[in-house]
């Protein structure tokens, strides 16, 4: 019942709304484009009817050019290409804006655990004191990152906030003008951008939405948690990674992140001095005006002057002394005003954000190598020490380091990176950076050797106030971390460290390459079982794990329900906090409102609250287990012939969008690990990865593998056993449910002419039998008639995005055909397939 008065409510709030505002584009008053509105809807209908009748891509728009539009000339039709590529891109902002104003209606009948629902269950069972307690320590961070699937510029985010509201007061004439806005306005960057530039786009979110979205759930809770003392701050924290992840990335230098960690500051005082201005105008008692004045100024002065900071214990202690007076002469008058402004300054303190710095294991390994080999400790390599000397190096020995005494401008930029964090922590406060993640750890060292460097780099070992987080990225790397964890408690020095850092070790698992490296089920299932092996490990250790997921990698590979994932974890797995990153267009499309953010936030904190308080402890039997590895491996081995198959990677080169992420001005990243000119999958970065097999809408990494793993149990007569674990067992549930979504947003009939490509059909059809099987075998297991049935809302945004950009995915398609044709034309048909991957992107939403 719910779930219908939803979907009427959708029908009515964004369906129609959508139509009725898209005809608004009709009649845009541009050059050129007059016709382009009228012809698309054809177009889109050729598109549709063609692919079904099994023509390539090639024959239908031959067809439109020929029926409809009667262009001949093969440039006219590329400038014609183009047009519709920006009209289809100006169609998704509009639809994206439609989507976001229904959000707060459509939550009206949403069957999800809000806070208010969670208390109310609370209240029903009279635990407040255990969710008191619990609710005083748990907490959940939000990393943003920088992932090249995000490239709003914020003139177009500041559009589709204007469109939102008019749209909420269904405003026809502004909304006109205001797509007229948009249809000149230019939706992509005239140049690559830099991680500064990344940054700033992400710190203008922080600052519009962010602010005001944690103070508010912030406000939420401790209104209504019954505990006078309630002050955890830390409910929702917010993470940075633009400007400090430099992993792959070498324009992220140590005066990037020192500019970024400077940005996140100077934005924060923006939003302090605007709202102490607005309390100011009701505070107007004399007796306070010192403080108000001398703060006022403060922090004037601190968002302009990056070398003129201002604590957070000034802050709070001009904030405490009109608090004071307030309460002592003039009544409480706007007290609650001033304490919710108070709240936040605790939330923020002097940082916003706090900001991760990340990097690869090898580039610490290239560093320690070459101070070694500096101060004569070996020839060449790190092979010539044992092992115990290389860990007594690391700890022991002293060195002060020079950048300029190195010429590898790696070598020296970690190393005035690290001495740079002391400045950064002296004025954002520690908050403000105090987490160096290290990719693709694999070994003791990967930790070691950054608490060597740090030593090495001036930092006195008591002081480092660094949580050092090894990243376990492979199958290789989650294997060996049990090892690696208790190796690391049993040095007595580290597990000093540890004491300083409050006894709490933050892990990563699997984050995007896991998926990448594993295939869909055998990656999610290890990173699982990892957690449960670490929490035991951990707990044996006196430390409290808390574990930081990549949400391109298990939580919603797919675009999935994150807080579902959350939701399944079992009872062996630590609990303490919830991290992950959230990445490319996520951002703005999970998170981009107030609404959104609190809402999915909300979810985050109930997903892992209820694992604690109601019901009976989640857990998978020895049978279960045994079950679902036997599928894992079944499925991996699946996977691994396809990454083994000697087509693989030239199809991905040859057939994909995959070289032209890298032409795209989205993102400062390049597109792969290394130089080196043969490309691996080891060097290929998991979002351009994920991304190609998006724009080709085969979606390989959301379900490769399942449906040969299922079928062969079938053929063993079992398949009642994986029914039955579907309905028993809630993370296996969430994985299958997350795949289902992957499959619906597949369509094999796009690339369907590629079977008959001489060099590639036989690998087509290898992908295409997969999915058929796996989209046949996850409804029979889950007894569902169609994919995503018990998501209407879901499965109808998906189906009208995917309508929407259709058209532009018949145009790439036939842009990527007449490249690999030589065309005389192949630089524009080049530029098309690159500019086309913006709409595709946004239209997916949550593609990566």
């Amino acid at each position: 019942m719910q779930q219908t008065k939803r979907l009427e409510e959708f029908k009515k709030s964004v369906t129609n709304k959508f139509n009725i505002y898209n005809s608004l584009f009709l009649s845009l008053p541009y050059k050129n484009v007059e016709n382009v509105g009228i012809l698309i809807p054809l177009l889109l209908d050729q598109c549709e009817k063609g692919l079904k009748a099994g023509k390539d891509p090639q024959e239908i728009l031959e067809v439109f050019f020929s029926n409809f539009v009667d262009i001949q000339d093969e440039r006219e039709r590329l400038d014609f290409m183009f047009r519709i590529v920006q009209y289809v891109e100006r169609q998704v902002v509009l639809y994206d804006s439609v989507e976001d104003s229904a959000f707060p209606k459509l939550q009206e009948y949403s069957s999800s655990l809000t806070i208010p629902d969670y208390f109310e269950l609370v209240n029903r069972t009279k635990n407040w004191d255990k969710v008191s307690k619990k609710l005083s320590t748990f907490s959940a961070r939000i990393v943003l990152t920088a992932h090249p699937t995000q490239f709003y510029t914020p003139a177009v985010l500041d559009i589709i906030a204007e469109l939102r509201s008019l749209i909420d007061e269904d405003r026809i004439h502004d909304i006109d003008v205001t797509l007229q806005q948009l249809g000149l306005t230019s939706l992509i960057n005239a140049k690559k951008p830099t991680p500064l530039d990344e940054a700033k786009n992400i710190i203008y979110i922080l600052r519009n939405t962010y602010y005001d979205a944690v103070g508010e759930l912030y406000q939420y809770v401790k209104s209504n948690i019954r505990d006078e003392k309630f002050e955890n701050y830390n409910l929702m924290k917010l993470g940075f990674w633009p400007g400090g992840d430099r992993d792959g990335n070498p324009f992220v230098t140590a005066d990037i992140t020192k500019q970024v960690a400077d940005e996140l500051r100077l934005t924060l005082m923006k939003c302090y001095y605007n709202e102490l201005k607005n309390l100011r105008k009701k505070l107007t008692f004399k007796s306070m005006q010192e403080d108000i004045n001398a703060l006022s100024t403060k922090l004037y002065h601190a968002m302009f002057d990056p070398t003129a900071p201002i604590s957070y214990e000034e802050i709070i202690g001009h904030l405490s002394d009109v608090r004071q007076q307030l309460v002592e002469y003039y009544h409480e008058l706007y007290l609650d005003e001033l304490d919710q402004f108070i709240d936040k300054v605790h939330i923020f303190k002097t940082h916003f954000a706090t900001l991760d710095i990340r990097q690869d294991h090898s580039k610490h390994t290239l560093v320690v190598e070459s101070v070694l080999k500096k101060n004569g400790i070996i020839k060449e390599s790190l092979d010539e020490l044992k092992e115990k000397e290389l860990v007594k190096m690391l700890l022991e020995k002293d060195f002060k380091l020079n950048p300029k005494d190195f010429d590898d401008d790696i070598v020296k930029d970690t190393i005035v990176n690290i001495q740079n964090l002391k400045a950064i922590q002296e004025k954002n406060g520690e908050d403000g950076c105090n987490r160096y993640i290290i990719s693709n750890s694999e070994d003791i060292f990967s930790v070691l050797f950054v608490f060597g460097l740090f030593r090495w780099c001036g930092w006195n070992e008591k002081d480092i106030t660094f949580d050092i987080v090894p990243l376990f990225e492979t199958m290789k790397g989650m294997d060996a971390s049990e090892e690696v964890m208790q190796t690391l408690f049993d040095i007595p020095k580290y597990r000093q460290h540890l004491e300083r850092r409050r006894d709490i070790h933050t892990i990563m698992l699997g984050f995007s390459d896991g998926t990448k490296d594993g295939g869909y089920l055998k990656a999610n299932w290890s990173i699982l079982k990892t957690k449960e092996t670490l929490s035991k490990v951990c707990k044996k250790n006196g430390i409290a794990a808390i574990f930081f997921d990549g949400r391109g990698g298990p939580p919603a590979r797919g675009g999935g329900k994150t807080h579902r994932f959350y939701a399944a974890q079992t009872k062996d797995v630590a609990n303490h906090e919830i991290q992950l990153t959230i990445q490319g267009q996520t951002i703005t499309s999970t998170y981009g409102t107030k609404e959104q953010f609190m809402h999915n936030s909300e979810q985050l904190l109930t997903a892992g609250l209820s694992n604690n308080l109601f019901g009976k402890e989640l857990t998978i039997s020895a049978s279960q287990r045994k079950l679902i590895e036997e599928l894992s491996e079944l499925s991996f081995d699946k996977y691994d012939a396809l990454k083994q198959h000697d087509k693989f990677i030239p199809y991905l080169e040859n057939r994909s969008t995959l070289k032209y992420y890298t032409k795209a001005n989205i993102g400062s990243r390049p597109g792969k690990r290394g130089s080196a000119k043969q490309l691996t999958l080891a060097d290929l970065r998991a979002i351009s990865f994920v991304g190609s097999w998006s724009q080709l809408k085969q979606n390989v990494p959301g379900y490769f593998g399942l449906g040969s793993a299922i079928q062969k149990l079938k053929e063993e007569g079992r398949l009642n056993e994986v029914k039955k674990l579907y309905k028993e067992v809630p993370f296996f549930k969430a994985l299958m449910l997350n795949s289902m979504m992957s499959l619906a947003k597949t369509n094999f009939d796009l690339t369907s002419y590629m079977k008959e490509d001489p060099e590639f059909g036989d690998f087509w059809k290898i992908l295409y039998e997969e999915y058929q099987l796996s989209k046949k075998m996850l409804l029979q297991i889950s007894g569902l008639k169609i994919l995503m049935e018990d998501e209407a809302v879901s499965r109808e945004s998906v189906k009208i995005r995917e309508k929407i950009v259709l058209p532009l995915l018949v145009i790439q398609q036939n842009a990527l055909y007449h490249i690999t044709q030589n065309s005389e034309y192949k630089e524009l048909y080049e530029k098309i397939v690159t500019r086309s991957l913006y709409g595709n992107i946004n239209a997916s939403r949550n593609s990566a």
